[in-house]
């Protein structure tokens, strides 16, 4: 997945859902644990929704990353505040910053990936991660994901307040609709800074 459509974004299309974020959950993950199976590109909005799951099986093949810098955009469901949780700070600024992609190995040897699959078997791998999960009893896994997962102060409702005023700054910005359009018309953009 590659997140959002940026043809949608130039149409004023919505991209979120209210009171939840970015495909439904980014901003309010469910009590139940949510695995992600990745194959091929996870990236932008598509990386967010993997890290808004609490577990990632991928391919050997896939590919993360968060490239909204190179179209004047921010990760703004959620990334920017996940990603230092659950790799080195500063690889993750470097990542954010750069927009460069991180391959599956690497995110597995930072611990961002559960478990690395041959290609095409990343849903298999999960669902079987899944059964052995769903063995246990459930209200346990729930408590246990609250307890595991916690809320860390950057999650907090005033953590989104702050990155979603950000957010909406950057997305009305002449910048966003520039990368947005150089990536349609599949030129490079021309930056303003405004």
């Amino acid at each position: 997945s590659a997140g959002m459509d940026l043809k949608g974004f130039l149409a004023g299309e919505p991209r979120l859902v209210e009171g939840r974020g970015f495909a439904g959950f980014t901003e309010a993950p469910p009590a139940k644990p949510l695995i992600a199976a990745v194959e091929g590109y996870a990236l932008a909005g598509g990386f967010e929704v993997a890290l808004a799951c609490d577990l990632i099986v991928a391919s050997r093949e896939a590919t993360f990353g968060l490239p909204e810098v190179q179209r004047g955009l921010i990760a703004g469901s959620g990334g920017l505040l996940r990603l230092p949780l659950r790799i080195p700070p500063q690889v993750a600024l470097e990542h954010a910053l750069t927009g460069e992609p991180i391959d599956a190995p690497t995110a597995e040897r930072w611990g961002l990936v559960n478990r690395l699959t041959e290609p095409g078997q990343a849903l298999a791998g999960a669902l079987e991660l899944a059964e052995r999960i769903a063995r246990n009893a459930p209200l346990a896994v729930r408590a246990t994901k609250a307890i595991v997962g916690g809320r860390p102060n950057r999650l907090e409702p005033e953590a989104w307040t702050h990155q979603n005023a950000v957010l909406e700054q950057v997305l009305s910005s002449q910048d966003a609709h520039e990368g947005a359009q150089a990536f349609v018309e599949k030129r490079e953009p021309q930056w303003s800074g405004a």
